[in-house]
């Protein structure tokens, strides 16, 4: 797991596996500068939420050190950008807080009880990872997209992203101007459409996501290294580019540069097996 802060308040932590990112997000009032500054004590440096997860049994159980070390106040809630399981680890990490995802990721899990613990364990039997308990999503928040999610005295945007599933949310730290842009916008991997997914609602994904990538200074997708806006932008281009061959020409589309390794080849057919 690597740890870096792309801002005072906002850090990233990186899975040594899936190289799947996880933010931690402090949002802070004016009367919280001392505190930012070192010169209170780090819990009264406003708020922080914990977006997404890592995955490996030892990084979760690192996250709460990670976070008293960076001097940032315990997580009062986690947010998750969508509902596939890779990203809803964080309540093995802080079992007694309360989740927060979009209305629509909300609906998803509920319609199947008990999908991302199946798929977890799945994923675990594979790899020989052992956990010490089981994940329970608990006490679910949902919140109302596109919208805005207070976190101390500041507030998160959250932005619709379907697409690559049927629900799910981009978060703008606008203080920050970074993106977490869930599993959109990786320099790494394709787009892919798993449940629900589809190309037109990914490339109106892509278009929502157009303006803030002239703003940001850090997009952190979901798997991948974290970006610049304009490194954002490219990919953007080539994944809209890549959608739109995929939607006229099936399996013959061709696929972004450096993006055409085994696995996205594998990507690819289960894409085009969809249309």
């Amino acid at each position: 797991m690597r740890a870096v802060a792309l801002d005072p308040d906002v850090l990233v932590v990186t899975s040594a596996l899936l190289h799947v990112n996880c933010v931690i997000v402090r949002g802070s009032g004016p009367g919280d500068r001392g505190a930012i500054a070192g010169q209170l004590p780090a819990e009264s440096a406003g708020e922080s939420f914990v977006i997404d997860s890592p995955v490996l049994p030892d990084e979760l159980d690192a996250l709460p050190a990670l976070i008293e070390q960076a001097r940032f106040p315990a997580p009062s809630g986690l947010l998750a950008t969508h509902g596939d399981w890779d990203h809803l680890l964080g309540r093995l990490a802080f079992s007694d807080l309360a989740l927060g995802c979009a209305e629509s990721t909300v609906e998803r899990l509920a319609a199947r009880p008990g999908g991302a613990q199946r798929e977890l364990r799945a994923f675990d039997e594979e790899l020989y990872i052992e956990r010490s308990r089981p994940l329970a999503l608990g006490s679910l928040q949902a919140l109302p997209v596109p919208g805005r999610c207070a976190i101390g005295g500041s507030e998160l945007e959250l932005h619709p992203a379907g697409g690559h599933t049927a629900d799910g949310m981009a978060i703008w730290i606008p203080w920050a101007r970074v993106l977490v842009a869930g599993d959109y916008l990786s320099p790494i991997e394709i787009p892919s459409l798993g449940e629900g997914g589809s190309v037109d609602a990914y490339l109106a994904t892509l278009q929502r996501l157009g303006p803030l990538l002239a703003r940001a200074e850090h997009v952190v997708p979901g798997h991948g290294p974290v970006t610049d806006g304009s490194r954002a932008g490219e990919v953007l281009a080539q994944d809209v580019s890549y959608l739109r061959e995929l939607r006229s020409l099936g399996a013959d589309a061709e696929l972004p540069e450096g993006r055409r390794s085994g696995e996205q080849r594998r990507l690819h057919r289960e894409n085009a097996a969809l249309l």
